[in-house]
C-alpha cells in the first residue's frame, strides 16, 4: 500500500511525469534516425520505469555481451552523462525537504539506468 502511496505522489509531484515524457520524446527521436534503435528501446524502458519506481528495481543482464557494452559508451556521450546529472540534480533538490526525500532517493535510483542503460532490466522487488 505504502509503494502505491507513493508512486501515485511520484507520478504527480516527484517528476514522474515529466521524466517519462522526456523519455518518450528521446526515444521517438531514436526511432526515427533506425540505427538508434536500441537506445530508443532502452528509453522507453526508462519511461515506463520512471512513470512508477517503487516496488521496481534495474539489475544487470548476465546475457548482455560486448555490443551493449559498447553502444553504452556511445549513450554516455550523447545522452547518458546528462541524464544522470539532471537526475543527480533534481534528488539533491528533493532531498532538501522532509517530505521530498523518498523522490530525491527514487531520482538517486534512476541514475544508473540513466547513465549506463543498455544491458541491463528492470524488474519487481517481489
Amino acid at each position: 500500500m505504502v509503494r502505491l502511496i507513493l508512486n501515485v505522489l511520484w507520478f504527480v509531484f516527484g517528476s514522474g511525469l515529466l521524466l517519462a515524457i522526456g523519455y518518450g520524446v528521446a526515444a521517438l527521436i531514436c526511432f526515427a534516425l533506425i540505427v538508434t534503435i536500441p537506445f530508443g528501446v532502452a528509453s522507453m524502458r526508462l519511461a515506463v520505469y520512471s512513470l512508477w519506481p517503487f516496488g521496481r528495481t534495474v539489475v544487470s543482464r548476465p546475457s548482455a555481451g560486448v555490443a551493449s557494452g559498447l553502444a553504452n559508451v556511445l549513450w554516455v556521450v550523447l545522452a547518458g552523462l546528462w541524464l544522470a546529472l539532471a537526475h543527480i540534480t533534481a534528488g539533491i533538490a528533493q532531498c532538501v525537504t522532509i517530505i521530498g526525500i523518498p523522490f530525491g532517493i527514487a531520482n538517486f535510483k534512476l541514475v544508473p539506468a540513466a547513465f549506463w542503460p543498455l544491458g541491463r532490466e528492470i524488474v519487481d522487488l517481489d
